[in-house]
This record gives C-alpha cells, sequence and structure tokens, in this order.
C-alpha cells in the first residue's frame, strides 16, 4: 500500500485532472491525503455564499469515501498564490515531514494557469529528492502535455469522476465544457487507445522513485 498525496490548487483540479485514478488508488486500498490550496472565493458568482466551493468540495471527498482527516482546505487567494510562493512552500515541507508520502501528484509545470503552477514549482521543490511526483493534465490550461504515464481505468472509476464533479453545482451552472460528461470519457477514451486500455489517465512523470 502507497501514501499517495493529492495537491489541487483550486477545489476541482484533482477530481478533474485525475479523479478516476483518485477512485482506483481508494478502491485499492492505498492511503490519500488530498489537499486543497484554494476555494476560490473571489472567482464565484455575486449571489452565492462564499464557502460554496469549500461544502462543495467536502461533498465530493465524503463522495470518494475518504474521512475527514484524509482531507485539508487551505485559504489562499484564488489567482494570486504566487505571492504567498513561500507559504506554500513551508506548508508542503511540513506536510513532507509528517506524511511521508511515496507517490505526490500535482498540477503540470506546462499548466499556465498561475496558481497551478505556483503549486507545481513548489511542489518539485519539497518533494524532489522524497518520494514520486507526477503531474495530472487539464488540457485546457496545458500549453503542452507529455503523456508519459497512463493509469488504466473501467467504466466504474470514470462513473465515479464523473458522480464527484456533479457535486460542484456551482460550476455546473457557468456551462464550462470541461465538465461535461462526453469530455470526461470522451478524454479517457482517448488516453485508453494511447496505452491499449479501454480507458486511462495520462500524467507526466517528474520523479520516480524505485
Amino acid at each position: 500500500m502507497s501514501k499517495i498525496l493529492l495537491l489541487s490548487p483550486h477545489t476541482d483540479d484533482v477530481e478533474l485532472g485525475c479523479g478516476g485514478s483518485v477512485a482506483k488508488f481508494i478502491e485499492q486500498g492505498h492511503e490519500v491525503l488530498w489537499i486543497a490550496f484554494s476555494v476560490a472565493e473571489d472567482s464565484l458568482p455575486a449571489d452565492l455564499p462564499k464557502d460554496t466551493l469549500a461544502r462543495e468540495f467536502e461533498k465530493v471527498i465524503d463522495r470518494y469515501g475518504l474521512k475527514p482527516n484524509d482531507r485539508e482546505i487551505l485559504g489562499f487567494r484564488v489567482r494570486h498564490m504566487s505571492e504567498y510562493r513561500q507559504d506554500v512552500l513551508d506548508h508542503l515541507v511540513k506536510v513532507r515531514s509528517e506524511y511521508e508520502p511515496d507517490i505526490v501528484i500535482g498540477p503540470s509545470l506546462h499548466d499556465y494557469h498561475q496558481d497551478h503552477q505556483v503549486v507545481a514549482n513548489e511542489m518539485i521543490r519539497a518533494f524532489k529528492t522524497t518520494s514520486s511526483i507526477i503531474s495530472y493534465e487539464l488540457p485546457w490550461n496545458n500549453v503542452r502535455f507529455d503523456s508519459q504515464l497512463f493509469i488504466s481505468l473501467d467504466e466504474g472509476h470514470l462513473q465515479k469522476k464523473w458522480e464527484a464533479l456533479q457535486e460542484y453545482r456551482s460550476q455546473m451552472l457557468r456551462s464550462r465544457g470541461y465538465f461535461d460528461r462526453e469530455f470526461i470519457f470522451g478524454t479517457a477514451r482517448m488516453h485508453g487507445v494511447q496505452c491499449g486500455e479501454k480507458y486511462a489517465e495520462a500524467f507526466e512523470v517528474i520523479r520516480w522513485r524505485l
């Protein structure tokens, strides 16, 4: 059994990037710690409560069957994470010491969202000598993506991902294409074809320790 650390700059990034793989990890009995760095209060429509995404994230975690101590919600301000780069690193170093993950999964260095770049860079600084590090794909943010590792999935894993994403009612209302079921299953099917499976999610390998 491995200890897996999931890094989500915003509450929905891990689910979108590797939610099927998360379902598989949990099914296989791996230990998971899931950290969301921002609940993006400033990006919500004015008529929604500021804690909307935090509450939705909690429902997602519960849907995956994780316990309260398997999650952390931090309070970094959306689109301003670069101002708190050292705080992000300090927290990751603390997690490294206390949790000692075998595998760390976070955003890609090729992701152009400013908050994702901060988490990606500090993830590598914190864990480059202690853990295997891989990055998930968010195609709408990636200027490039090197699909070096594939995790094969079955339809049940993808269904769990899809059901979890349904908890983000605030995002579904905004008609974002990457919350579309056809997109989620279609992308997984494409990666499945790439690796000889029916479905898969793709990752970049930053470090892999054997």
